[in-house]
């Protein structure tokens, strides 16, 4: 299976629009499989779909991803029209990941659902989001939304894959049967295999199957160690866990977190730069450290 790498904007000064160009051409340059964009709304970080365009345009290899984007609150088909079009400006180097909310309480008001509807949104909208890539003119009618004689374009041979995120036992079940792969945060290794498991089971019950490389995991790294500010939040969103487990304290943490995952099953990883690193200043050393791992 192909073990891959990529680097994560986050928010805060990695994520700041002037250093954008610089960052894409020094990716492109070095090698690096893939760039993602976060969902981050009231942030100076680039709209996902905007920086995703934009990367692109600027590229010939680099792939590009959301780690990851809110759907619930969106129109299904306006998303098909995006990710269609992105994918036949650059093929097999759009990798989209949605989620089911933010995971931030203020940025929430955002994506407008029924009150205590998300996750049938969630499903219906991927339902949706599915046929509306592959309709040749099909209507769709459900609860939540509907379409007459959908035909988004440029059509591909293969839509692009939806990958989702999350971490909950319904979110498990919801990738098994709705989803092409896994992307994982604030997991240790040893919950990340169980989640995998979990995805199977639910795959197989659907009659269905995940590809054995499309499971991936989100992953900070603090250069410059764990600062309190860092430690806070993610106290603040996994207090039951030593904030060590789940965001590496340097690079050789990194590895050891890496090799945990890799034999947790995951084979995709998305690294994020924590504390205040520039992200242009990152990818020499992201690449000095992590692209001899790929195979």
């Amino acid at each position: 299976m192909k073990i891959r790498f990529g680097v994560s904007l986050g928010s805060g000064p990695a994520a700041s629009p002037t250093e954008l160009a610089d960052l894409v051409d020094r990716l492109e340059a070095a090698g690096v499989d893939s760039l993602w964009f976060s969902e981050l709304v009231y942030d100076d970080a680039v709209d996902p779909v905007v920086g995703m365009a934009y990367a692109l345009a600027r590229t010939t290899k680099l792939k590009v991803g959301t780690s990851v984007a809110i759907l619930p609150g969106r129109h299904p088909v306006l998303v098909a029209k995006q990710l269609a079009s992105l994918a036949a400006l650059a093929p097999k180097r759009v990798l989209p990941v949605f989620g089911l909310r933010s995971a931030l309480p203020a940025e929430r008001d955002a994506f407008v659902v029924p009150d205590g509807s998300r996750g049938a949104v969630f499903d219906e909208a991927l339902a949706m989001l599915r046929a509306a890539l592959r309709s040749d003119g099909d209507d769709f009618t459900g609860e939540f939304f509907s379409a007459r004689s959908m035909a988004v374009g440029p059509r591909a041979a293969r839509p692009v894959d939806i990958w989702l995120g999350g971490s909950a036992p319904s979110a498990f079940r919801r990738i098994g049967r709705l989803a092409d792969g896994w992307l994982g945060s604030f997991l240790t290794p040893e919950e990340a295999r169980r989640g995998r498991e979990a995805i199977e089971v639910a795959a197989a019950e659907a009659g269905r199957a995940v590809e054995a490389d499309h499971y991936g995991i989100n992953v900070a790294v603090a250069e410059n160690g764990l600062s309190d500010d860092v430690v806070a939040a993610v106290r603040a969103r996994r207090p039951d866990v030593d904030p060590a487990e789940l965001v590496a304290d340097g690079w050789p943490a990194l590895h050891r977190m890496i090799d945990g995952y890799v034999g947790a099953g995951l084979t995709k990883f998305v690294i994020r730069p924590t504390g205040g690193t520039r992200a242009v200043d990152f990818v020499d050393r992201f690449a000095s450290e992590l692209l001899p791992r790929e195979n």
